[in-house]
This record gives structure tokens, sequence and C-alpha cells, in this order.
């Protein structure tokens, strides 16, 4: 999962050498955060957060998520 979340990230941004991604789980649920360049956030979320409702879905398609709760966050990278 980490590698499709990255790979749709570092197509979308600008600078794709500054996006990356971490996971960690709290409580049931499994947490990747996906870091941008700060110019990259508006295209990675998109107009209305479209971009960023497709990602989660794709995310939720995805075989390896059966059973499993997951979240996203997109933050800028530091």
């Amino acid at each position: 999962m980490d590698e499709l979340i990255e790979f749709i990230g570092r197509n979308l941004a600008t600078v794709p050498d500054e996006v990356r991604v971490e996971r960690f789980r709290r409580h049931h649920l499994h947490v990747y955060k996906l870091f941008v360049d700060p110019q990259d956030m508006g295209r990675v979320i998109g107009r209305q957060g479209r971009v960023a409702i497709a990602i989660r879905a794709v995310m939720q398609a995805a075989p390896i998520s059966q059973g499993r709760r997951l979240a996203l966050d997109i933050q800028e990278a530091s």
C-alpha cells in the first residue's frame, strides 16, 4: 500500500523527490501519511478535495485493504 500511495503522489507532484509515505497504527486504524512539497498541496488535494477522495477510494479498493480500516493524511514535507 505504501508503494501505491507513493506512486500516485509522485505522479501528481511537480517536485516528486519530496514525496514520501509513513505508516503507523492508531488502535484498529492503519494511518498513511503522505508528505508532499508545500507547492504541491493543492495538486494532491484537488478542488474540493476530489483528488484526495479518489486516492482514498483507490486505497479502499486495493486487495491488500481487505478487512482493514485505512486513513490517509496529506501533509507538507518539512
